[in-house]
C-alpha cells in the first residue's frame, strides 16, 4: 500500500503516522537496539545469579570441599553466559541483516519502478509506417 498521490503537505508527524498505518517503511531497525541492550541486561541477571549460586555452593559447605565444588560451578556458569551473548548477538544481527535485506529490496523495486516509467513505449510501427516483424 503506497500513500495517497496528493500534492497536500502533512504534518511533522503525519509521515511517521503513515508509516505505521501501512508498513511502507519498518520501524523494527531502531526497536532491535532496544531490544538488543535489553537482552543484554537479563543475560547480565542470569550471570550474577551464577556467581550467587557459586558463591553459595561454597558457602554452604564448611570444608574446601565446598570451594572445590563452586569453582566448576563458576566456571560453567560463565562459559553458558558467554554463549548466551554470542547467541543473542548473532539473533540479532540475524534480524537486523533480514531488515536491512528488506529495505535494500524496497529500493531496487523503487529504482526499477523508476527505470520502467522513464522509459519510451515501445513502437509497433517503423517511422515510415511499416509495421515492424
Amino acid at each position: 500500500m503506497r500513500p495517497p498521490a496528493s500534492k497536500t503537505r502533512r504534518g511533522p508527524g503525519g509521515t511517521i503516522f503513515w508509516d505505521l498505518l501501512t508498513f511502507e517503511r519498518l520501524m523494527t531497525n531502531q526497536v532491535i537496539h532496544l531490544i538488543y541492550w535489553a537482552g543484554l541486561g537479563v543475560i547480565a541477571l542470569i550471570a550474577f545469579g551464577t556467581v550467587g549460586a557459586a558463591v553459595g555452593v561454597a558457602l554452604r559447605e564448611e570444608s574446601w570441599i565446598g570451594v572445590i565444588l563452586a569453582i566448576p560451578v563458576l566456571v560453567a556458569g560463565l562459559l553458558v553466559v558467554a554463549g548466551l551473548v554470542l547467541l543473542w548477538r548473532s539473533f540479532c544481527e540475524l534480524y537486523v541483516a533480514l531488515f536491512r535485506l528488506s529495505d535494500d529490496l524496497h529500493a531496487l523495486r523503487q529504482a526499477a519502478d523508476a527505470d520502467q516509467a522513464q522509459a519510451p513505449a515501445p513502437r509497433t510501427s517503423a517511422p515510415n509506417g511499416a509495421p515492424l516483424n
